[in-house]
């Protein structure tokens, strides 16, 4: 087969064939096609789109790069994906505490995409945290404490551990295929039971409106049911950042406080409501009400710290180390009136400015650098209070920043509509 061949027909609106999807995947996990070419094969999906069945056989040719995950005791299991936003730290909190529950919870997570953080990049905040645990490094894990959080490996979905990376700096991350196919194969991978997705939409999403983060629901959902997995999605609204934080180590000191029964009650609903999916789903629990009830006593008696605690401990990560953090800046409001519009885009851009993101494959980031959001959608503001507050020790980027930031707020004198945090998904809608 001719690469350049299966690039046209495809720029051409074509179908694709198992055999030319296989061929461009298997290639590329070896190395025997270079980044352009699978650059321009995933610019030509993200403009004219794949069908039902050619996002099942790409999926499934990038699970065919490497092994599936053993099972390594009778416990269900499970796991939790989010398509990425702002301050989405909800799998830092959720992994211990469904392996509280007496599930297996094997997380195959990614880097950052776009403006939007990983969570990859946020437990490499933690000294020593090691993201690239081998497949019996992983069982071990699993087998001793019920979780583990790591990235794909040469042996693990290796495909898209090359493709996620190289959609992050050539504009082809908001593709319903290419999301779909990037998710899937790695939770098919986990040989799961269970799985809830965070489908999120809004400015600090991939997807900003509701029928189309409904569109990724319906093929991410079929894409589960197609092997197998009980699969839920919720739509959650990403028009401002999930919580006070948006950073690597401030996100992970915030995902400590609520789980140790702090921080912003957002995260943690929003948590526990994913979670709550899961244990119905696999039987753990007779309705949400229960479910949410047994949530919440792992969250009271500090097991859930613990758990992320062993979980850490376990990767090589040292949590009383300290995490680096950048000088504090405020940027505050300079007129009265309600917040009523935050660009997700440029409030994430500006992150990446400050060398929180990456702008080119393989680019190390600073941990120490965020956002504090001091005021949320909807509330009242008066001349001179603090609407964010920037971390970063270098003023150039902190002026760069600066600009982004002002320009992603308004205020005016009329309070915005407010938006659920989450909605339910019925994928036979």
């Amino acid at each position: 087969m001719i690469p350049a061949v299966i690039i046209s027909k495809k720029r051409d609106g074509g179908k694709l064939s198992e055999a030319e999807i296989r061929y461009m995947v298997s290639h590329y996990a070896k190395g025997d096609l270079p980044d352009y070419q699978m650059a321009a094969l995933a610019m030509a999906i993200f403009i004219r789109g794949m069908d039902s069945q050619e996002i099942s056989q790409l999926t499934d040719a990038m699970i065919a790069t490497g092994n599936c995950l053993r099972r390594v005791s009778e416990r269900p299991r499970v796991d939790k994906h989010s398509t990425g936003g702002l301050g989405d730290k909800t799998s830092l909190i959720l992994g211990p505490m469904l392996a509280c529950c007496e599930l297996d919870v094997p997380m195959i997570s990614g880097r950052g995409l776009g403006i939007t953080g990983g969570t990859l990049d946020k437990l490499e905040a933690i000294p020593g945290f090691r993201c690239d645990l081998s497949p019996s490094e992983s069982e071990t894990q699993l087998s001793k404490i019920g979780c583990f959080i790591t990235g794909a490996t040469e042996t693990l979905v290796p495909a898209d551990k090359k493709l996620y990376t190289l959609r992050d700096v050539t504009g082809t991350v908001p593709s319903v295929a290419l999301i779909t196919a990037s998710i899937m194969s790695k939770k098919i991978a986990e040989t799961l039971d269970a799985l809830v997705l965070d489908v999120k939409w809004g400015s600090g999403a991939f997807l900003e409106t509701v029928p189309k983060a409904q569109e990724l629901a319906k093929s991410l959902c079929a894409n589960g049911k197609r092997a197998g997995i009980h699969t839920k999605a919720l739509l959650s609204d990403m028009n401002q950042p999930l919580g006070r934080m948006v950073g690597n180590a401030c996100e992970v000191d915030e995902s400590i406080e609520v789980m140790q029964g702090k921080g912003p009650v957002e995260v943690w609903e929003l948590t526990r409501e994913l979670s709550a999916h899961v244990l119905v789903g696999v039987g753990k629990a007779a309705d949400m009400s229960e479910a949410r009830a047994t949530l919440q006593g792992h969250l009271d008696s500090g097991r859930v710290f613990e758990r992320f605690e062993q979980m850490v401990a376990h990767q090589g990560g040292d949590l009383r180390a300290a995490r680096p953090r950048g000088q504090s800046t405020a940027i505050r409001a300079d007129r009265s009136g309600w917040l009523t519009r935050i660009d997700g885009q440029k409030l994430g851009q500006s992150v990446i400015a400050m060398g929180g993101g990456r702008t080119q494959a393989g680019q190390r980031i600073d941990p120490s650098v965020g956002l504090v959001m001091h005021t949320r959608l909807g509330e009242p503001v008066h001349p001179g209070d603090t609407l964010v507050e920037v971390l970063c020790d270098d003023r150039n980027k902190v002026e760069l920043a600066r600009e982004l930031l002002v320009e992603s707020m308004s205020i005016d004198d009329q309070k915005p509509q407010q938006f659920a945090l989450w909605q339910e998904f019925d994928p036979e809608a």
